[in-house]
């Protein structure tokens, strides 16, 4: 019984963790909500810590793609007022696209052509 309850618990824990309810989240949190979460900032700080201050390629690169990602979410798929609506036609897939491509060239770029 107290595996059970564990595992209760454990997926209680990891639900705001779905799918639906991350993009949900990407796709409609503001700026001010992201300055105002102490957490997130506490994060950005200590990844742009050791980014820009130990010149880290690894964690800016990481930065880099995390936001682009992100970027990509929130403009080529805008939440729809009909949970789990999403439009897949060939102009929503473009900005996925070009958008990974970019991404893409920008990381493959910065790690295996550009040395320092």
């Amino acid at each position: 019984m107290d595996k059970q309850n564990w595992t209760e618990k454990t997926v209680e824990m990891l639900r705001p963790f779905e799918t639906d309810n991350l993009l949900n989240t990407i796709q409609t949190i503001t700026i001010k909500e992201v300055f105002s979460n102490p957490i997130l900032l506490t994060i950005t700080c200590i990844l742009l810590y050791f980014g820009v201050i130990r010149r880290s390629k690894a964690v800016l690169l990481t930065m880099f793609a995390l936001l682009g990602i992100i970027m990509i979410i929130r403009f080529a798929m805008p939440a729809s007022p009909t949970a789990g609506a999403v439009e897949t036609s060939l102009d929503a897939l473009i900005p996925f696209i070009v958008g990974g491509v970019v991404i893409g060239g920008v990381i493959i770029y910065f790690t295996f052509i550009k040395s320092e």
